[in-house]
């Protein structure tokens, strides 16, 4: 029998990336077929990138309130309370697909994407971070993508004059057809000066601001939503342009106006453009929105409705403001050299109505489109590696296996990178990149901001509950470790193709991880990013659920970095050290051994050790978190952050410590954990800390319950340790800045 011809052109909705059924919804919710610009609107509102229609079930899941908490997700950033009349705005987003297609442009409007959302709000930007990751270093276009991608993140954040203060970069074949770009941005308001999306008030009017309307951009949202396949190259024209300098003058303005009281509602035009920004606004508010689209300012000739909708275009605002005061506000924004148009008013059809010209281009009703927009609870099945790979060999040669170690493209130093931003414009960067997490003055006081962005996608691929939890802990580790009180978090979540149960499995098993360490540790979610169908060629990314921690400082002198600052200082490891080699960079690099059970986190040890150190802060000098590599690296990074040696003997930590190491937790006293586990290990919940008050250290943490041993002294300029390890901090540091230099050329 003939088989039926399988080269049928897709129907236009499916071009579009609606599904039957999805396209079956519109029609019943339209009563009609759409024309060009309603189907448009529909699927870029319905795509993955807009409506989560994949995740929402399960982002529920997670905790998102505490007394500190001003506005969780579901605004453009969400919102903490600081004290003192202060909170602080931040938020997370991704810009990946755009970033491989066009790395410079993707990653520069990824930036002025998060700064639109932070000053949306009413807040100051004062700080950019950022969580990157490319394919292997032998693949053809990692390096192209790494010069583009940093080089668009600098450019921008130089010229718009906020610092970008710090973030991560690793390297992985994974990522070789969908590098990740995650931008953060956190900024600072007055509690009683934060502004929402909401639309309010009967004609009141709808005001566009900022740069004019270009064809750039076009179905960005929905490129988002889909994998990458062979025409990867030919998606460039989706890819957006920004001007860094026009979002500086946006900002200005947009914060001047912000200290009167036009503005009833406000929202960044961001993925879908205008599309996103009126329909969220207007839904928001039950109201609904006539728009006249001849009044849009463009600067391409002959733009279409359909054209002006999806669109995105950067530098651009959208806004609801008080009858009467548009031409106070258009007398700011002409001060400011940037559009301003009065292009439709609030309604009570609860529908979406654009004219141009007098004649209707779209008539959509508007709850539906937010309110029955695709929900799934997809199939899935949660992947857990549970072999603990053990009988790893030792190295033959210690300090080679350290040199090599600090040479691997995820340990090495990212100096290249953050050299290449300018963090420290403003003059409020108190801690710079290269440690644990950036800290940053709240301007005019003495209190700080700590912030962090961390991951680690091959604990998340092994065992997507216990990865998500140490994505989460080690953010909270991080910010203690500065001497900050950790507080909320905001995410970016990086997937595949959540149609395939394994990778639904990852993204459920990750929610799942992170929503009990926030829970444990008191460190909600108050804004986060899903970034999903990151594949090629059917080929998907290891799960990656970036993490954004923001803690209080409440003094700048509790501040501590990394550096050990004197020698004959004392080093002391909090936390128990069983050698957990299975999934660690030892395991994967040197001994080249297949994937195996990552670390297990154990949420009370965490926030117990991370109360721990708070409560010594004054007693200690330096403090380092014990992370990728496990003891030895972090060791070698004090050293070489200090310029100073480290000495000690493996065998006398048998008889040093707390009680509760020597009979139950560090079994390493009885042989038991051999040397080569003990420092390439990567247990969590633990830290070095450096101090001169050694035994005050350790007494208050025989009282606390909380494991600790001296581990030796600061001493020299070589780092040492028995017979095993012997080189001299200047090597260490030739080897840990050797790779990107080399790598990129430089």
């Amino acid at each position: 029998m003939p088989q039926p011809a399988t080269n049928q052109p897709q129907p236009l909705y499916a071009q579009f990336g609606l599904s039957d059924a999805e396209y079956a919804k519109v029609l019943e919710i339209m009563n009609r077929e759409p024309n060009m610009t309603e189907l448009g609107i529909f699927s870029v509102m319905w795509s993955e990138h807009c409506s989560y229609k994949s995740t929402r079930f399960h982002l529920k899941k997670l905790p998102t309130t505490a007394p500190w908490v001003i506005c969780g997700p579901g605004e453009n950033a969400g919102v903490i309370d600081i004290g003192d009349g202060q909170a602080a705005i931040f938020k997370m987003e991704s810009h990946n697909h755009p970033s491989y297609i066009e790395p410079f442009q993707g990653a520069a409007t990824g930036v002025g994407g998060i700064l639109r959302d932070v000053f949306t709000m009413g807040a100051r930007p004062i700080a950019n971070m950022n969580s990157l990751r490319f394919g292997a270093p032998s693949h053809a276009k990692t390096k192209h993508l790494v010069a583009g991608v940093v080089h668009g993140i600098g450019h921008y954040g130089n010229c718009v004059g906020v610092p970008t203060i710090g973030g991560e970069c690793t390297f992985h074949e994974s990522y070789n057809g969908n590098c990740l770009v995650n931008a953060m941005t956190v900024g600072l308001a007055e509690t009683d000066k934060i502004f929402y999306s909401a639309a309010a008030g009967l004609g009141n009017p709808v005001v566009y601001v900022g740069s004019k309307t270009g064809r750039d951009g076009i179905h960005g949202a929905t490129m988002a939503s889909a994998e990458f396949g062979e025409d990867a190259e030919e998606k460039r024209p989706t890819v957006q342009v920004g001007d860094p300098f026009t979002e500086k003058l946006l900002i200005e303005a947009c914060l001047e106006l912000m200290q009167t009281d036009a503005i009833v509602a406000i929202q960044d035009m961001g993925a879908a453009g205008l599309t996103s920004s009126s329909i969220e606004m207007a839904s928001k508010g039950g109201m609904g929105i006539e728009m006249w689209m001849d009044k849009v300012p463009c600067r391409e000739t002959g733009m279409t409705a359909y054209e002006m909708m999806l669109s995105e275009s950067q530098e651009r605002m959208l806004m609801i403001l008080k009858p009467g005061k548009e031409p106070m506000a258009k007398k700011i924004f002409d001060k400011w050299d940037l559009d301003f148009a009065v292009i439709g008013k609030l309604t009570d059809t609860g529908r979406m109505i654009l004219k141009m010209h007098d004649k209707i281009e779209a008539d959509l009703p508007l709850q539906p489109l937010s309110d029955e927009a695709p929900l799934y609870e997809r199939p899935y099945k949660i992947n857990r590696i549970s072999e603990k790979g053990e009988n790893l060999p030792e190295p033959a040669d210690y300090n080679k296996t350290l040199l090599q170690m600090l040479q691997l493209p995820d340990l090495s130093s990212k100096r290249w990178i953050w050299q290449q931003y300018d963090h420290q414009v403003g003059g409020d960067t108190v801690i710079f990149p290269g440690g644990d997490a950036s800290l940053v003055r709240i301007h005019g006081t003495e209190k700080g901001l700590a912030i962090t962005t961390d991951c680690t996608p091959r604990y998340c691929f092994a065992d997507p509950i216990e990865g998500g939890k140490q994505a989460v802990a080690e953010t909270y580790r991080n910010l203690i470790a500065t001497g900050a009180q950790p507080l909320a978090i905001t995410n970016c979540l990086n997937f595949g193709n959540p149609q395939k149960p394994e990778t639904m499995g990852q993204i459920v098993g990750c929610l799942e991880g992170m929503a009990q360490a926030c829970i444990a540790l008191d460190y909600p979610i108050v804004s986060g990013n899903v970034s999903l169908y990151n594949e090629t060629m059917g080929t998907g990314i290891h799960p990656t659920p970036a993490i954004g921690g923001v803690g209080l400082m409440d003094n700048l002198e509790k501040r501590k970095t990394i550096c050990p600052k004197a020698d004959g200082e004392t080093l002391i490891l909090i936390g128990t050290t069983r050698g957990e080699l299975g999934c660690s960079i030892y395991a994967r690099d040197i001994c080249h051994a297949p994937a195996a059970a990552p670390p297990p986190v154990d949420l009370k040890a965490e926030r117990k050790h991370g109360e721990f150190i708070l409560s010594v802060n004054k007693y200690i000098t330096a403090c380092h978190d014990i992370s990728d590599g496990g003891l030895l690296i972090a060791l070698a990074e004090m050293a070489m952050a200090a310029n100073r040696g480290i000495k000690f003997e493996v065998s006398e930590l048998r008889n040093s410590g707390t009680p509760e190491n020597n009979s139950e937790v560090q079994k390493f006293r009885g042989s038991e954990v051999p040397i080569h586990e003990f420092l390439f290990g990567e247990d969590q919940a633990r830290y070095i800390i450096s101090t001169n008050l050694p035994d005050t250290i350790l007494n208050k943490a025989e009282t606390a319950g909380v494991p600790a041993i001296k581990l030796g002294k600061v001493e020299g300029k070589k780092l040492v340790i028995d017979d095993k390890v012997d080189i001299s901090v200047a090597d260490l540091k030739t080897a840990h800045e050797k790779f990107l230099p080399e790598f990129m050329g430089s």
